[in-house]
């Protein structure tokens, strides 16, 4: 019996070691090896300090001069009221489609829209746009979608139309693997790029 349980005792610190400790060390060691950017989070470095990750949106409706991703319903786990893009908290509004909150909410951010865009109307504003997304995380937005708010960023900072439709062009990504999804565009990159354009002797990637 003692040999039986010396041996159970051996094996269960064997496969602990190789699975436990030498497993997460061999993955841990590619993944610094041949994926460094995503191992460590995917971050978005600016004037070398870490101001964002890549796959997590974040807020920027409270700045006319900045590209607005879509709209963001998380909430505060402490209060429990209103905290856009909070990574903590991903998830959904769970208000259904006549929902009279959701439906008003809907409204409002269309006439935000309306009200901060030049020339702007009703059909033209993706629906992406004034729903928010089910992680509510989500850091993407359409080129339609980025190139209606132009006319708004144009306004608020100063730059030509021209120059920052050829800015939003140049930070569109193609689809998934070439076929899966819609070309799109990162709206943090998108402001990154937009913040540089603005300030030449910042540094980023």
């Amino acid at each position: 019996m003692f040999i039986t349980l010396k041996r159970a005792v051996i094996v269960t610190v064997l496969l602990w070691i190789i699975l436990a400790l030498g497993f997460t060390f061999v993955m841990v060691g590619l993944g610094q090896v041949f994926f460094p950017n995503q191992a460590n989070g995917s971050l978005v470095m600016l004037d070398g300090r870490p101001i964002a990750d890549r796959h997590v949106g974040q807020y920027f409706g409270n700045r006319l001069q900045y590209f607005w991703g879509r709209p963001s319903d998380t909430v505060s786990l402490t209060t429990g009221k209103p905290d856009p893009y909070n990574a903590l908290n991903s998830g959904p509004s769970n208000e259904g489609p006549t929902n009279a909150a959701l439906l008003a909410d809907i409204q409002r951010r269309i006439a935000l829209y309306l009200k901060t865009t030049p020339g702007l109307t009703v059909h033209q504003i993706p629906i992406s746009l004034v729903e928010s997304s089910g992680s509510g995380l989500d850091p993407d937005i359409t080129v339609p979608s980025a190139l209606i708010q132009v006319p708004r960023v144009a306004r608020y900072t100063g730059l030509s139309q021209a120059r920052l439709r050829q800015l939003v062009r140049s930070q569109v990504l193609p689809p998934d693997l070439g076929v899966f999804g819609p070309s799109r565009i990162n709206v943090v990159l998108l402001n990154v790029a937009l913040y540089q354009l603005l300030h030449p002797q910042a540094s980023a990637k």
